[in-house]
């Protein structure tokens, strides 16, 4: 046994010395993506719901599609409606979270050249950019101005403006609040003129964006109606069948299974095309 033991140590140090002549290239670690979850924190925290992670949601989306499956299945007796039901009940949360973040996004957009251009009378006022900043929670846009009053808790308690900023960032959740936080610490960590000509700058080209996808969104608005009701009328239809247990006996087969499926199928991809062709470009958070 002692003979083994040291036979096992001796092969080990042996492997060790050869595998010490390959190492591993050093690089930048791969960073994982995980666009659709962080589009979807990014609702959250626009659509107002405070202290909900990803996770929570899912969960609550899966319950409530349990819910409403076996509610639908007690009141109808068919699997196949009930399931069809069960799937738009699991879809509902997201389509009310994503349509509080649109229509918050689009409030914002109208609100931030103000914001802008207090930053930059701050600056040339003399005060300083946590300074400047700290205002907006009193003079600023009454939409933004909790987000500021933390920022200004956090400042006030750690006194370290990039980590301030981090959370700041994490709460506005909006790619002109990220490019507004990258320049003002940039501007804190490396100086320079340059600040009140990019601030101008972007606060012409924030007014210039909104004026426009105004004007484009009032145009959009009655495709995406259109589709919406072109999606929900077959589906209201077959809830109002679904109060008479005769008619619903045909959903019950293998048939009208397949029915409902294609119908669903169809139904998802029409209204996914019709979105597709009035969808505007979204901006990203690309300074996450």
């Amino acid at each position: 046994m002692e003979g083994a033991f040291w036979g096992l140590l001796l092969g080990i140090g042996l492997a060790s010395i050869w595998w010490s002549f390959w190492p591993r290239a050093t690089g930048p670690v791969p960073v994982v993506r995980r666009g659709r979850v962080e589009r979807l924190c990014d609702e959250i925290v626009l659509a107002g719901v405070r202290g909900l992670g990803p996770r929570t949601f899912l969960a609550f989306t899966g319950v409530l599609a349990l819910l409403v499956l076996l509610l639908g299945y007690a009141v109808t007796g068919v699997w196949s409606v009930s399931l069809c039901f069960a799937v738009m009940a699991a879809w509902a949360p997201f389509a009310v979270v994503r349509g509080r973040a649109r229509s918050r996004r689009s409030t914002l957009r109208e609100v931030w050249p103000d914001v802008v251009d207090h930053v930059h009378s701050a600056v040339r006022a003399g005060l300083s950019l946590p300074e400047a900043l700290i205002q907006l929670g009193e003079r600023g846009p009454a939409e933004l101005r909790p987000q500021f009053v933390e920022f200004s808790h956090d400042y006030r308690a750690t006194g370290r403006f990039s980590e301030s900023l981090d959370r700041l960032k994490e709460r506005l959740s909006d790619p002109v609040a990220d490019r507004l936080v990258e320049a003002l610490r940039l501007a804190r960590d490396v100086g320079g003129t340059d600040l009140g000509r990019v601030l101008r700058a972007l606060s012409s080209f924030l007014r210039e964006d909104a004026r426009a996808r105004a004007e484009l969104e009032a145009r959009q608005s009655w495709t995406v109606n259109a589709a919406r009701m072109a999606m929900a009328a077959p589906w209201a239809v077959l809830l109002l069948l679904a109060t008479r247990g005769s008619t619903l006996e045909a959903y019950g087969t293998p048939t009208g299974a397949a029915v409902l499926a294609f119908g669903a199928g169809a139904s998802v991809l029409a209204y996914r095309l019709m979105l597709t062709i009035g969808r505007l470009p979204q901006e990203q958070r690309v300074l996450r």
